[in-house]
């Protein structure tokens, strides 16, 4: 959805790619072992909450970090184990009183702030990560899942910054100036034709409809979580959350649209029936 790109003869936009290419291939080798995977969902986890912690701290009021860094390793912890059906009720109610009771030796003021935060930071963080646990989880293929997802979530970044970039002229929101709607309708249609085409691979259980259905939707989610973290971003008056990855920002601005990516297409697959034949 890019608007703007700088040419490939840039050492920064070189470094970029070639650390984008690196990531990738971690992250869909990781797809293979199911606890690798999750051991890289928690790491993207920890990194993400530490930076969304420092945006918090540059609008003056940071979480209640121990608590938060608590929130995200439960959920994706307890998903991993295959236990956040049985105790989620549990975590949620220690992250409320653990939130309020430690958050009341900070400051006073911004204390009742302090303690929404951090909840919601590790609903944003915690929760929306452990949908791409739960789709690998899937019995026979939830790899494949999983790498259908992944991709589909890769192809919107990539179709939507190329397209905004070469056609790019309508401005998509003031969030985000360089998104535009060329960019965004052009990453939804390519995203939608290439989805329908990867599900007609029989490895993947899917009918070519169904992978349509399921690209749409992830991309439009994907979309969406990428603008509430520029949201998010412009509140505190940063261009990254962090420059872990070079060339990408920090961990947070390379993976928030997965976070919404993520739950719509395990959302879909119940919608659609397809969890519910298996």
């Amino acid at each position: 959805m890019e608007a703007q790109a700088q040419g490939f003869s840039n050492p920064i936009t070189t470094r970029r790619v070639l650390m984008g290419v690196l990531v990738a291939v971690v992250g869909l080798a990781s797809i293979l072992v199911p606890w690798a995977f999750y051991v890289l969902v928690l790491v993207v986890g920890l990194v993400s909450i530490y930076e969304l912690d420092r945006l918090c701290e540059i609008k003056g009021q940071p979480l209640v970090y121990p608590v938060a860094v608590l929130g995200v390793v439960g959920y994706i912890l307890l998903t991993a184990l295959q236990l956040l059906h049985k105790w989620e009720g549990v975590l949620l109610a220690v992250i409320v009183v653990a939130s309020f009771g430690i958050g009341m030796y900070g400051e006073q003021k911004g204390y009742f702030a302090r303690t929404a935060y951090t909840l919601l930071s590790v609903l944003y963080i915690g929760k929306l990560l452990t949908y791409f646990v739960l789709v690998r989880q899937v019995d026979g293929v939830g790899a494949w899942w999983t790498l259908f997802v992944v991709v589909t979530i890769a192809l919107t970044d990539i179709f939507g910054m190329v397209i905004g970039t070469l056609i790019g002229r309508h401005p998509l929101t003031k969030i985000s100036p360089k998104k535009t709607i060329e960019g965004s309708l052009g990453a939804l249609i390519f995203v939608t034709v290439a989805a329908a085409l990867l599900a007609v691979c029989p490895q993947f259980h899917l009918t070519w409809v169904q992978g349509a259905v399921l690209g749409a939707v992830t991309c439009l989610a994907a979309q969406a979580g990428d603008l509430i973290e520029s949201g998010l971003k412009r509140d505190a008056g940063v261009k990254d959350t962090g420059s872990v990855i070079v060339g990408h920002g920090g961990v947070l601005d390379r993976f928030d649209s997965y976070l919404f990516g993520g739950v719509a297409f395990f959302a879909m697959l119940h919608v659609l029936g397809i969890l519910g034949m298996r």
